[in-house]
C-alpha cells in the first residue's frame, strides 16, 4: 500500500485557535519583539525574557486548543489502512490528540508539553511547571539541579536533534506521496524535506494558504482552507491506496 508522508506547519492549528508565526496575521510579523522569547541566547540570558516567555506558555495552555477536522482527518486515514507518517513543525501535540498513534509522529521541533533542564536535562511536565509559575515562581528552576528550565521545544538558534531529523528523512525518502500542509517551506532543514521527497520519486501535493518555494516541484497544490481541503485530499488518497 502506498506510504503517505505528511508534513505539517503552523497552518494546520489555525482552526484550533493556534497562530501561525510567519502568515499574514502571524505572530512574527505582528509582534517582532515576541520572537526573542523563543530564542535560545536571549532567553539563557536574560531572567526578564524569561518571565514573558513562561508568561506566554502560561496564556497558550489555557486556551485549551482541541484537535481540528485537518487533524482528525489524518487518523481516520491511518484508521482506513492506509500507512502514514506525519513529520510535524508544530509543538502543540494535536495529531496525537487527534487520534494519530504517538509512534507515527516526528516532532522535529519538540514538544511544549515538556520542560527541559538545560543544565543536567532532566525532563518533566509543562503543566506541573505552569503550576509554578501560577504559584507565583516567575522563573521556575530544575527541582534537581537548580538550572534553567526552558520549554522541550526547538527554539531559535538551538540545532534540531539529529535523530528526529535522520527519522524525518528516511520516512521522507521511503514515501509515495508526500503532502506538505500548512507550511510556508520557508524553515530549514524542515524545507528541503520537500524536495528530498520529490528526489526519491514522490507525488509532492502542497496545500498552503500562500505560494511556498517548492511549489513547482508540486504535482498538486491546493489553496483552499486546510480544514476542508486537507480532509477531502487525504479521503481521495485513501480510495486510490485501496485502489
Amino acid at each position: 500500500m502506498t506510504l503517505v508522508a505528511i508534513l505539517s506547519g503552523a497552518g494546520i492549528s489555525t482552526d484550533s485557535g493556534i497562530p501561525d508565526y510567519r502568515g499574514p496575521q502571524g505572530l512574527w510579523r505582528q509582534d517582532p519583539e515576541a520572537e526573542k522569547l523563543v530564542t535560545y541566547d536571549f532567553y539563557m540570558a536574560d531572567p526578564e525574557i524569561r518571565r514573558r516567555s513562561w508568561l506566554m506558555r502560561r496564556a497558550l495552555a489555557a486556551r485549551a486548543a482541541e484537535p481540528n477536522a485537518a487533524h482528525r482527518a489524518v487518523a481516520a486515514l491511518e484508521a482506513s489502512g492506509t500507512p502514514v507518517r506525519v513529520i510535524t513543525q508544530n509543538i502543540d501535540g494535536l495529531h496525537q490528540a487527534g487520534g494519530l498513534s504517538a509512534r507515527k509522529v516526528v516532532e522535529l521541533h519538540g514538544t511544549a508539553h515538556r520542560v527541559v533542564c538545560t543544565r543536567c536535562r532532566a525532563r518533566s511536565s509543562m503543566a506541573d511547571a505552569l503550576a509554578r509559575v501560577e504559584a507565583g515562581e516567575a522563573d521556575p528552576a530544575c527541582t534537581g539541579c537548580g538550572g534553567i528550565l526552558k520549554a522541550a521545544t526547538v527554539m531559535f538558534g538551538e540545532r534540531l536533534d539529529p535523530r528526529v531529523l535522520a527519522d524525518a528523512t528516511a520516512i521522507t525518502k521511503a514515501c509515495e506521496v508526500f503532502v506538505a500542509v500548512g507550511t510556508t517551506l520557508q524553515v530549514q532543514p524542515a524545507a528541503s524535506l520537500a524536495g528530498t521527497a520529490v528526489e526519491h520519486g514522490a507525488r509532492l501535493i502542497v496545500v498552503n494558504a500562500e505560494p511556498t518555494p517548492y511549489d513547482a516541484l508540486a504535482e498538486e497544490t491546493i489553496r483552499e482552507p486546510i480544514g476542508t481541503a486537507l480532509p477531502a485530499l487525504l479521503a481521495r488518497i485513501a480510495g486510490e491506496s485501496r485502489g
